[in-house]
């Protein structure tokens, strides 16, 4: 009989077992949370170690040269702060080996540190390698200027590697070749070394030659200058923390932009062996929004006319490559621009300005209407930063093992699984093994949303262009995205467009900034509390701080009279109105079918303007126009941008109806080219609201949360909307492509300051005047004679009995003739008392209640 194995019997423990069991327990994370924390410890026992070493190592030299276990074993004290221990490794890393570059062990243990506490703070490679590098050069540096001192400053090693290296290379070649060692290491780690040496040197000199007298007496005339011309302008040129921007060279005036930081990547690998690529992204590189007339007096501006040079005594000269002409400095080119925006603030109220318009050779500048408008500085609006809104580890790898177990349950097996983590949701994008149909994962989405626990997640099945299926996730301490960060993001500083909105940030933390021109229009629908007029004021707030008054009017429609109403401090600025309008912002229903109708009449005149300038559009006018090829005296002028915003429109469609619908549809459909735009935006997304005539005419359309799906489809003409978690969690499509945003969010007092800001600046006399609009009461003044009826007069009136309904298009159908034949035949109808006034949207009433008094009365008309 076999004998049974005993405990005693199993084979021994192989390496490989073993590396896989200190492989597992790195991989946990508590683990690599203790050996984080004991790093930091460490480093933090270091400091304390190597700087008592400093003051206390010749007391201690003798006991610690014995060993640490002998000093233990004997009981000798030791003058260092933190014990045996601490003077043992002290005169080890300090004397033994690199001396004071020791101490960079410090920030390596703590790099280590950051490392396993998943604090992902700095680029664990290259610091490493940049300390490590530092150690060992310093070390052999130091030995060697300051040679056998009592206190080895390069340590041993230093020591050791200097007396070599001189053996070998001698004094002069070992300095020689150190100094080549760390120029090389330098160059090619540092991007652009030896650029930055040069203007550094550049600096120095220039710093040599130019006198102190100069600066003061240039600061001198800028202050005399600017307390004359521009008493209004509160801003303060130059000041003493500015002096190293004014020595800088020429070609270091501009600020260098910084690159918008890479998105890291990370592995985590989890007991079931399913790796997970977590996309971390790190946001858009973000600019310096400029914050006073400094930036504005700098900038490399095209002048409307010759700027005069001052006498002001120029630095030092460099010579070209090409053709050895001198080049002035940057305190002379600030002076230079100074002077520029000097005598634009002088010419407004001089006769120089008509003179210099005059000059052909020059282009038209329309922003010389408001010379002294600044845009509002980036100050004004407020950081609101979420606290503990990271999404942990933690989070990611439960989210991850509640969605493969749950498609397990179901007997579906995936590949891989990715997470990318946005403000508020994380996207979790899986591949699924071959054989696994999409519409069984499509069809677990109330399954996943129970195990997660989840407000509700929303599968794309499949991702567009992707290859994967997407379920999005909402985190459970979603982040706010503010204003201000989606404007000082280096995508919409530098961005080209001619209306540039910032919507704010898409899943991947990258901020998202489209044009208005290319939309061209938007429609806007979510339900009560959920973020659309937060999104209207993020679309306003972004093309105020792009546009200058001169290039941009709104018209603003608010039937609630409470959402829109803080811009009226902006009238004279930004806002256009009819002539006869005592408010800018429209509130009544019949101002608002005029103001509409008055749009209708200013895209006819520019499209006229457009004809007569034989251009196809706003942007080609206006570029003739500014080249001075267009002459004002036959009616041409510069044309603003023109932005409709409407903010309840289901309101307006109740109560106006037609009268309303038709002039949108109307401008929808052609006011693009001549630069009109319209964002509507509405709380009631039924069939009866947007209609299939809106829906044609808006490609663009932007949807909030909202009820149901029907709601959802109504809009986007799909589901997902309705999948959304509020507070500015958005879908935006333009055609086939839908994209979730997390929408910009800024305050009632932000918009405060910044309509303050804009409105105490000097504006326009008054708002932009669109064209005067008579209204519509066809029939009261007709002077038709009925000597002069149409042939068609008589059966167009039994027609019109017959059915009951004073309706011209009914006329043109039973008649088959065209529209204007049939608007005079109804004008003529009106005329004998047949039918009634035109009274809007409804149909005509009939005079007369049937055919046999009707041909009394044409009978009589006869004779």
């Amino acid at each position: 009989m076999a004998r049974r194995k005993s405990k005693s019997d199993k084979a021994p423990m192989t390496l490989v077992q073993l590396l896989k069991i200190i492989v597992t327990f790195l991989r946990d994370e508590k683990s690599r949370f203790v050996i984080g924390l004991f790093f930091l410890l460490f480093a933090a026992y270091l400091v304390v170690a190597f700087i008592s070493f400093i003051f206390t190592w010749k007391l201690d030299q003798s006991a610690v040269e014995r060993g640490f276990f002998a000093l233990v074993g004997s009981g000798e004290s030791v003058e260092n702060w933190t014990g045996s221990l601490g003077a043992v490794l002290s005169n080890v890393f300090i004397h033994k080996w690199f001396g004071l570059p020791s101490f960079a062990f410090i920030y390596i243990f703590t790099l280590y540190s950051l490392r396993y506490l998943k604090i992902q703070a700095f680029n664990f490679k290259k610091n490493l390698r940049n300390s490590l590098v530092g150690i060992i050069w310093s070390s052999i540096a130091l030995a060697f200027v300051f040679g056998d001192s009592s206190f080895l400053l390069g340590g041993g090693h230093g020591l050791i590697m200097s007396h070599a290296m001189k053996s070998m290379l001698g004094g002069w070649g070992t300095a020689l070749f150190l100094l080549i060692f760390l120029f090389g290491y330098l160059t090619i780690t540092v991007p652009n070394f030896i650029a930055k040496m040069v203007a550094f040197f550049v600096k120095l000199k220039n710093a040599e030659f130019r006198p102190k007298e100069t600066i003061d007496s240039i600061k001198e005339k800028v202050s005399s200058t600017m307390q004359k011309v521009a008493p209004v302008v509160n801003a303060k040129f130059f000041d003493e923390e500015d002096e190293d921007e004014e020595e800088k060279p020429l070609e270091q005036t501009k600020a260098e932009e910084p690159k918008a930081v890479v998105k890291k990547e990370e592995f985590l690998l989890t007991d079931d062996g399913l790796e997970m690529e977590t996309t971390r992204p790190m946001g858009d590189g973000v600019l310096a929004y400029p914050t006073s007339v400094v930036d504005e007096v700098t900038a490399d501006t095209e002048l409307p006319f010759e700027v005069p040079e001052m006498d002001v005594e120029p630095n030092m000269e460099t010579e070209s490559s090409d053709d050895h002409e001198p080049v002035v400095g940057t305190v002379d080119k600030a002076i230079h621009s100074l002077t520029a925006n000097t005598s634009l603030l002088v010419e407004k109220n001089t006769d120089i300005q008509s003179e210099n318009l005059g000059n052909l050779q020059t282009s038209y500048d329309p922003t010389l209407d408001l010379p002294h408008f600044l845009l509002p500085p980036l100050d004004l609006l407020e950081d609101h930063k979420s606290e503990n809104s990271q999404v942990t580890n933690e989070e990611l790898i439960s989210n991850k093992n509640k969605i493969v177990d749950t498609l397990k349950n179901y007997k579906i097996e995936i590949q891989k699984i990715k997470a990318t983590i946005g403000p508020t949701v994380t996207l979790y994008e899986i591949i699924p093994a071959p054989g696994v149909r999409i519409s069984k994962i499509k069809n677990l989405e109330d399954d996943i949303a129970l195990s997660l626990s989840a407000l509700g997640i929303r599968i794309i099945a499949p991702m567009p262009g992707r290859g994967t299926i997407g379920i999005e996730v909402p985190n459970q301490k979603p982040e706010i995205v503010s204003m201000r960060s989606v404007v000082a993001s280096a995508k919409f500083q530098e961005s080209k467009f001619e209306l540039p909105i910032g919507l704010g940030k898409t899943i991947s933390n990258e901020t998202y900034v489209v044009d208005l021109t290319k939309m061209p229009h938007l429609l806007v629908a979510g339900a009560t509390g959920q973020g659309k007029s937060v999104g209207l004021n993020a679309i306003i707030t972004s093309l105020l701080y792009k546009k200058h008054p001169s290039q941009l009017k709104f018209v603003l429609v608010d039937p609630k009279k409470v959402e829109l109403t803080l811009y009226e401090k902006l009238e004279r600025h930004y806002l256009a109105k009819l002539p006869d309008a005592e408010e800018a912002i429209i509130t009544d229903t019949q101002k608002v079918v005029h103001t509409l109708s008055s749009l209708s009449i200013e895209m006819d005149n520019r499209y006229e303007l457009l004809k007569d300038a034989q251009v196809r559009n706003i942007k080609e006018y206006n570029a003739k126009f500014v080249a001075r090829r267009l002459n004002p005296e036959k009616g041409h002028a510069y044309l603003p941008y023109i932005v409709l915003i409407i903010d309840e429109f289901a309101d307006l469609i109740m109560t106006a109806g037609k009268e309303v619908e038709m002039p949108i549809a109307r401008l929808a459909q052609l006011s693009r080219a001549v630069g009109i735009h319209l964002i509507v935006a509405t709380q009631r997304p039924s069939t009866n609201i947007i209609t299939g005539v809106i829906k044609a005419n808006f490609p663009t359309r932007l949807a909030f949360k909202v009820v149901s799906m029907i709601d959802s489809r109504t809009i986007l003409d799909s589901s997902g909307a309705n999948q959304l978690i509020g507070r500015g969690d958005m879908l935006i499509t333009q055609g086939s492509d839908m994209i979730r945003l997390q929408c910009a969010f800024i305050d009632t007092p932000e918009l405060d300051k910044i309509t303050d800001y804009i409105g105490a600046q000097r504006g326009y006399p008054t708002a932009f005047l669109l064209p005067e609009y008579e209204g519509a009461e066809i029939g009261s003044d007709l002077q038709i004679d009925l000597a002069d009826r149409d042939d068609l007069f008589e059966e167009a009136a039994r027609i019109i009995v017959m059915n009951q309904q004073g309706s011209t298009s009914l006329i043109q159908r039973k008649l088959s003739i065209g529209y204007n034949r049939a608007g005079r035949i109804i004008d003529q109808l009106e005329a004998a008392g047949i039918v009634g006034p035109f009274e809007g949207s409804k149909a005509r009433q009939v005079l007369y209640a049937d055919e046999f008094s009707l041909e009394s009365f044409l009978q009589t008309f006869k004779k």
